[in-house]
């Protein structure tokens, strides 16, 4: 998953972990700095890799893609590893804020699935471990609608009885992105007439959403206040495994498809640990862990014979073979200003 909302910091996911291990060894193993998405990072793989390592995990959170590109374009340091999508692993190596690794020559990167060795926003594999992809559509209650929900229309055009129930992405490349989807519009777009369109579609849009926050997504609608929910597939999973009536749509317009990937910022207090952590996450039983935890695809081959039957055989974890999936390239300078014109216009 991007929003401009404030970021919450300083979770240390690993302090109840330590109880389990000596202090010497945590000590002697060093630190480990992680920056990533909310609640988006396995407890159970943070404690494995503390136990086998002996280095202490930390984790700050984000919201947002743009909110961890500002954060670290501000000067932001102490991070060994961060977690970023797919579109903004370019911008972040084209401002130097990732360091070279390559993590192509690390004894586990035999395990990534040869699709995913060479990825077009790290062709090279120099930068960035992956992380986990899936896709991003949306979620509806289907004991409260009782529309047809296989189309982007509904949730882009819906039907007034869904005003004020609808929650929206945070993030304005994730809201943007799907609608292109909608629009039958090429993605990083600048072309005026499409962008007219664009705008004109969000806007008349916003009376029917409830929030755009990209956190607490499965919460709210669990809860009800929301009926119809912007979605990434692992978090409708987990709405679904909590609320059966919940079903994740796959549109005939299709959806965006992404990556999220682990580097390393450019000036890591711990390089080593971080190389050990990339190292780590390219196993399928450690990678493993993470899709548990989540719900989503690995690029590690072998990782999904360790995942239960619930998530494994799910049709959130399995999108159909028809599904036109577009994952959403990182767009130059001239689209995303045009992007936060429209954002800033929608969110006064």
């Amino acid at each position: 998953m991007r929003n401009w909302a404030k970021m919450t910091l300083g979770i240390a996911l690993a302090a109840a972990s330590l109880t389990a291990l000596p202090r010497l060894a945590a000590a002697d193993g060093g630190e480990l700095h992680i920056y990533n998405w909310t609640d988006y990072t396995s407890d159970e793989m943070v404690k494995k890799f503390e136990a086998e390592t002996g280095i202490k995990v930390t984790i700050d959170t984000y919201d947002s893609n743009e909110t961890a590109l500002a954060k670290l374009k501000s000067g932001a340091t102490g991070y060994d590893v961060m977690i970023i999508s797919n579109d903004f692993v370019p911008i972040f190596v084209k401002q130097g804020l990732f360091q070279e690794v390559d993590p192509g020559k690390m004894p586990n990167f035999k395990n990534v699935d040869p699709r995913w060795q060479k990825r077009p926003w790290d062709p090279d594999a120099k930068y960035t471990v992956p992380w986990v992809w899936g896709t991003t559509s949306y979620s509806v209650d289907t004991a409260v609608y009782k529309g047809p929900a296989d189309s982007l229309k509904d949730l882009f055009e819906p039907s007034d009885d869904l005003k004020g129930k609808i929650g929206m992405f945070g993030s304005p490349s994730e809201v943007i992105s799907l609608a292109l989807v909608y629009l039958g519009k090429p993605q990083c777009n600048t072309n005026p007439a499409d962008l007219k369109q664009l705008n004109a579609l969000l806007q008349a849009q916003k009376p029917f959403v409830k929030v755009y926050n990209s956190d607490g997504t499965v919460e709210r609608q669990v809860a009800g206040e929301t009926i119809m929910h912007e979605q990434w597939s692992g978090k409708a999973l987990n709405t679904r495994q909590q609320k059966a009536s919940f079903k994740y749509v796959y549109p005939k317009e299709g959806v965006v498809g992404w990556m999220d990937n682990v580097a390393v910022p450019a000036h890591a207090p711990d390089l080593e640990n971080a190389k050990k952590f990339l190292n780590f996450l390219m196993d399928p039983q450690n990678i493993a862990l993470q899709q548990k935890s989540t719900g989503y695809q690995s690029a590690i081959a072998g990782s999904n014979a360790f995942l239960p039957a619930d998530i494994g055989n799910s049709p959130e974890f399995n999108p159909p073979a028809n599904l036109k999936i577009e994952f959403a390239p990182s767009c130059p300078e001239k689209a995303t200003r045009a992007y936060d014109k429209i954002w800033t216009s929608l969110r006064q």
